[in-house]
């Protein structure tokens, strides 16, 4: 059914809407995830569509394939040295710019928000730039595409300079080992190590195959923790991968996004995370799962590739204005505009994946969930990612119980780059909203300037998708980082989280927050009153306890089902729904 035929004035609801009734799950996927991305099944996509189809699965073909299953030898098994961050107080130029900055400032550390994708690109370009002993990239997707070798390019020329550079990436979801990445790793100061390289570790389809089908839980567990760090001094963290579409540069996919900038002590504590990660007995050297063979030869064309695409692509990629001034001159005269304040980092540890433990508490979201029991009158969410499950809708119902406010953002149906997670999400709105949470769902609007998306039978061919990871206690704290609320973030995945304690910060995220949930951008999502009840059983509409409202093109309009979002989206949210995955969401 058309959009048009959904859409109706405030007043009425659309007479002739049909569809799947609008309480039921929509499908989510996620990004940055095993598989769990639904806008393809790449490296770039999320596992719960992948997982959800592999966990019925796998209880079938487990017996025929155990007795095959490889097994994998530990990283330790191959050249896998122990190594560490540079030491804290190693002579850079990075330092030299900090010390009067954090003598002023002790205790604190220097913090910048970069909500555009564009800033981001710049931001990590720069750092790169200004990286004189160490860079440090961990990451759960790293693409090789546009901005992707912008980025490693960036990358291979601070190794050039004699910068060791040590990137680990989460596994290559079955792919051929990227040739970009492997020709890099060739180079006497590039390090690049796969964490959980479940399938990539194996010798063959047929060995990847059985493993996929006997271990599928350990499969699943992915490190989802984004962070990129020059000379154990300034990080980038939150919630982007390295990819075309988490910089502005896709043309079929945008993700709104958000990531910050820190400078100082705090450095310290997200490299010793990346250490742990990178001496982790599942992080496994490239060079242990990569039968490719490079020569001198080979790497030199990489880099001769790298150099005409940056000259190709710089300028329309706008990846370059962040570096006229090298970023240790411009925190030595204020010019980066950091803010300094209180922080807090807490990521989860390795041995989430290493050792899996159903008794263990995810650090972050316990963090998360203990600042926003202490909310005394607003807690936002930004989540694209959300599924509360019964305990989350209590844990709301009670904060809103004390007079709190709880407002969230997720994606709509529409919207979503993971219909299956939208599936494990829709049945939960219903209760939060009778539990006094203001419901917003993000819709599939273009970026500025490039008009209205195209819909038909299968919804949006070109969208905006949430991406972002954000939560503001009382417009006075921000926590930010790469953790999602929903079961795979707080069982499955590794994350990490920046807490933020600065009215400033937190009340510019919170502004993000109020512009992403206005009228143009979301859809409010209210329970149906009994009038509008009334109105769908005398027309023969189906019975929706739902209505999304909205503002297009300056015209208020009401729909009774999830928006936008095509007969092949809201279909395939019905038969995700009738799997019992959602633990693996």
């Amino acid at each position: 059914m058309s959009e048009s035929s959904r859409q109706v004035s405030q007043s009425s609801i659309s007479q002739a809407a049909q569809g799947p009734h609008p309480g039921r799950r929509t499908e989510r996927t996620r990004a940055g995830q095993v598989s769990p991305h639904p806008m393809t099944l790449s490296r770039a996509r999320r596992t719960p569509l992948l997982s959800r189809g592999l966990a019925l699965a796998a209880a079938a073909l487990t017996a025929l394939a155990l007795s095959a299953c490889a097994t994998r030898p530990p990283a330790s098994a191959f050249d896998h040295p122990v190594t560490h961050a540079l030491a804290a107080d190693a002579n850079t130029p990075l330092r030299t710019a900090l010390l009067p900055k954090e003598a002023v400032h002790p205790d604190e550390s220097g913090v910048r928000l970069l909500p555009t994708g564009t800033e981001a690109l710049q931001a990590r370009i720069a750092l790169a730039r200004a990286a004189t002993k160490t860079l440090d990239m961990q990451y759960y997707i790293a693409n090789e595409d546009n901005t992707g070798r912008l980025l490693l390019g960036a990358a291979l020329y601070a190794a050039d300079r004699g910068v060791k550079v040590r990137m680990l990436v989460d596994d290559l979801n079955f792919k051929d080992i990227d040739q970009i990445m492997a020709a890099l790793n060739s180079h006497d100061n590039i390090d690049i190590r796969v964490f959980n390289p479940f399938g990539s570790a194996t010798r063959s389809f047929g060995e990847r195959t059985r493993n996929l089908f006997t271990k599928v839980d350990h499969f699943t567990r992915r490190m989802h923790n984004k962070a990129m760090i020059a000379d154990n001094q300034i990080a980038i963290v939150g919630g982007r991968n390295l990819g075309d579409e988490y910089f502005s540069a896709s043309a079929t996919l945008q993700f709104r996004d958000l990531d910050v900038f820190v400078a100082g002590p705090v450095t310290q504590e997200i490299s010793a995370s990346f250490d742990d990660y990178w001496n982790s007995s599942i992080a496994y050297p490239l060079r242990a799962l990569n039968k490719q063979k490079f020569d001198p030869a080979d790497l030199d064309k990489t880099r001769n590739d790298l150099r005409q695409h940056w000259k190709d692509q710089a300028d329309p990629l706008n990846a370059k204005p962040l570096n006229a001034t090298p970023i240790a001159q411009q925190i030595a005269q204020d010019g980066l505009g950091l803010t300094w304040t209180r922080t807090e980092f807490v990521a989860d540890s390795p041995v989430k994946i290493e050792h899996p433990d159903k008794d263990y508490k995810s650090p972050p979201m316990q963090r998360l969930i203990e600042l926003a029991n202490q909310a005394s009158s607003e807690v936002l969410i930004i989540s694209p990612y959300f599924v509360p499950h019964d305990e989350g809708v209590k844990a709301l119902a009670a904060i809103t119980g004390r007079g709190v406010k709880v407002k969230v953002l997720t994606n709509s149906l529409a919207a979503t780059d993971a219909v299956a997670v939208q599936a494990g999400y829709a049945p939960y709105r219903v209760p939060m909203l009778k539990a006094g949470v203001e419901l917003y769902e993000f819709k599939p609007v273009q970026a500025e300037g490039e008009g209205r998306p195209r819909t038909g039978l299968f919804g949006s061919q070109s969208r905006v998708s949430l991406h972002a990871k954000a939560y503001m206690i009382d417009r006075s704290i921000l926590v930010i980082g790469s953790m999602n609320l929903d079961p795979r973030s707080a069982s499955l995945n590794t994350e990490l989280a920046l807490v933020i304690y600065n009215k400033q910060i937190a009340g510019e995220a919170a502004r993000l927050f109020d512009a992403g949930t206005a009228p143009t951008r979301a859809y409010r999502v209210e329970l149906a009153s009994p009038a509008v009840l009334a109105g769908l059983k005398n027309t023969g509409s189906p019975m929706s306890p739902l209505i999304w409202t909205t503002d297009d093109d300056g015209q208020v309009r009401t729909y009774n089902f999830d928006p936008q979002a095509g007969l092949y989206r809201n279909v395939l949210t019905g038969l995700f729904m009738l799997l019992p995955v959602d633990s693996q969401l």
